[in-house]
């Protein structure tokens, strides 16, 4: 998921073809607020997950590792 997330964010979000590695920081390579509304609509769309507002923090969003560790905990935490 981390390496789907990297580029993902890579091609749509950040439209960069900097390398980013699933640990990279994504501020420092140009994500900013608009870029995460635009990485949730696809994050529920991809993955069928929805982020509560108090989760849009940087500390989740600085790398697409943490942002796949939010997302599968969300995963795992919605009732089937």
């Amino acid at each position: 998921m981390e390496k789907e997330l990297t580029d993902l964010i890579a091609a749509e979000i950040l439209d960069t073809d900097q390398a980013l590695t699933p640990q990279s920081d994504l501020f420092a390579a140009g994500l900013d607020s608009m870029g995460i509304m635009q990485l949730l609509l696809v994050i529920e769309d991809r993955f069928g997950v929805a982020m509560d507002p108090a989760e849009l923090s940087r500390e989740n969003f600085s790398t697409a590792e943490k942002i796949a560790a939010l997302v599968r905990s969300k995963k795992v935490a919605e009732p089937r």
